[in-house]
């Protein structure tokens, strides 16, 4: 009974699948949640004079934990007794639940044999619906706490966000295939699909607009820190103000820590141009910072250049958005025009630059969907705007990608191709040439055999002499001419092949005679 197990049914197999995939999201959902409890519990213990009990610690931590999938807050507790909305997610908090997700959907196991094999949708389907099962309760749970979840954040960006992360966990698990378009897209876009070359222009796409992405980040990471170092003072001094002991230092000093991120998308919309709100009726872009500014107080935030009019210091952040163009050029040029490639294959003007174009896309697209996280709202009337506006700051990393990334691939493109012209074309032409010329047969050598030696006689298997060979001669007679083995005669054809002896096997083990073959002798 042990050894064997009982034969599950079609349906019986497929859930026993999918169970296991539904509890690794929801295993996934408890070690995040337990990890920001913990985190909120060892700040409340190190607290000199907490002013909360055990229960409301944990609702917190659960309002902390839904923060960080996307979901906008609603904080009770404030002065003016009116609720306040907490929208601005700690992008470095996010990274903790997003890539558990993603690691819950990738490593579902094998099934075990004599189960189904779970399909990419089943998976996806399980993982996401147990993460959203444990989510569901958690915000029931923080529902009377002091920060508690707005009802339609919690579909959309927060389900969203972590369908999102388990789709890219299955697509991982399946060796990221790009797959075939839906039945209802036209027909030329199959062929295209089809393709070789069409794959490898998407690739080379979604490489650019990544890498693009990628460097606007890095340069506005490098705008906020070039900031903190120039105002240094003010900066550490609304770090001291806002704790004196040392539980509160570290608290902020981990808000600040899950900030960075936000500050470095910031930093990238401000060398965009469109810059970020500080509040409804302040901006601050490298031209001016105009409005009064609606500033709480924070290190991060004591960073802000002066109000007025901008200074060559500022107008320097012009640099993030140039770099990334030129990376999104730089890594398009690449596959258009390798270094190493041959002429021919290069891509042509058209392909090059509908190819920058598109990564320039992606890079826009990839600029809004980070100015949208890093963004929101932290509470009402003046602070209702806080951070960059997705739209702008999508619409200038497409601008300044496309009018600076094209041209500079097209350019980039003409300099290799340069690179190509001379010996290294005139060294392709002749491994060509010389791989498609036929390869010369060797002749075969000719042993000349001694005058005065005595003449050896060769014999096949079957006692026939081969082609070429000579009959040896009584002295004085005269030697037959030898017969090459390329002339294709009767004899040459028919001893080419080895024959075996065509009487039964009983008759030769009784001793009975066989007939000689040609060229022996009945003795022999």
């Amino acid at each position: 009974m042990t050894e064997r197990s009982p034969s599950l049914s079609a349906e019986q197999g497929r859930s026993a699948v999918l169970v296991p995939a539904m509890l690794r999201g929801a295993v996934a959902a408890g070690l995040g949640l337990g990890s920001v409890a913990v985190l909120v519990a060892a700040l409340w213990i190190s607290s000199p004079a907490p002013d909360s009990g055990p229960g409301e610690v944990f609702q917190a931590a659960a309002g902390v934990w839904l923060l960080a999938h996307g979901a906008e807050l609603i904080r009770t507790e404030t002065l003016t007794g009116a609720p306040a909305p907490v929208g601005v997610v700690p992008l470095l908090l996010a990274v903790l639940p997003v890539w558990l997700v993603h690691r819950a959907a990738r490593g579902v196991p094998a099934p075990d044999e004599g189960r189904g094999t779970p399909s990419p949708g089943g998976t996806f389907a399980s993982v996401t619906g147990g993460y959203l099962l444990v989510g569901g309760a958690v915000a029931l749970y923080a529902r009377d706490g002091s920060l508690s979840a707005r009802p339609l954040s919690l579909l959309f960006p927060a389900a969203f966000v972590v369908a999102g992360a388990a789709a890219a966990g299955v697509w991982t698990a399946c060796g990221r295939p790009l797959g075939p378009p839906p039945s209802w897209a036209p027909l030329r876009l199959h062929e295209a699909m089809a393709r070789t070359r069409f794959l490898r222009r998407a690739d080379a796409v979604g490489r650019s607009a990544m890498a693009g992405t990628a460097v606007l980040l890095g340069g506005g990471a490098l705008v906020v820190a070039s900031a903190l170092v120039r105002h240094g003072e003010p900066v550490q001094e609304s770090f001291l103000r806002i704790a004196g002991d040392g539980g509160g230092r570290i608290a902020v000093l981990l808000l600040a820590l899950g900030l960075v991120p936000n500050a470095a998308v910031w930093g990238a919309s401000y060398g965009l141009g469109p810059g970020f709100a500080l509040g409804t009726a302040s901006t601050v872009t490298p031209l001016a910072f105009t409005g009064p500014p609606a500033l709480p107080d924070f290190p991060l935030l004591a960073a802000m250049p002066a109000h007025g009019p901008g200074t060559p210091q500022n107008w320097a952040a012009g640099a993030v958005p140039v770099a990334a163009a030129l990376t999104v050029a730089w890594f398009t040029v690449r596959r258009a025009a390798p270094a190493h490639g041959v002429r021919e294959e290069a891509w042509s003007l058209r392909e090059t630059a509908l190819t920058t174009a598109l990564g320039a896309a992606g890079c826009g697209i990839g600029a809004a969907l980070l100015a949208a996280a890093a963004g929101g709202p932290l509470g009402t009337h003046a602070l209702a705007d806080f951070g960059p506006v997705w739209w702008l700051t999508g619409t200038a990393a497409l601008a300044w990608t496309i009018v600076i990334g094209v041209p500079a691939a097209l350019l980039l493109r003409a300099w290799r191709l340069r690179g190509l012209t001379g010996e290294e074309t005139e060294a392709e032409a002749g491994k060509e040439r010389t791989a498609a010329a036929p390869v010369p047969r060797p002749a075969e050598p000719v042993t000349a055999e001694p005058a005065d030696g005595p003449r050896r006689r060769w014999w096949s298997r079957n006692g026939r002499r081969t082609a070429g060979e000579r009959e040896p001669q009584p002295d004085g007679a005269a030697a037959p001419v030898p017969v090459p083995a390329s002339t294709g005669g009767e004899e040459a054809d028919f001893d080419g092949y080895d024959f075996l002896p065509t009487d039964p096997w009983h008759a030769r083990e009784a001793g009975e005679p066989r007939e000689a073959s040609p060229g022996t002798s009945a003795t022999a």
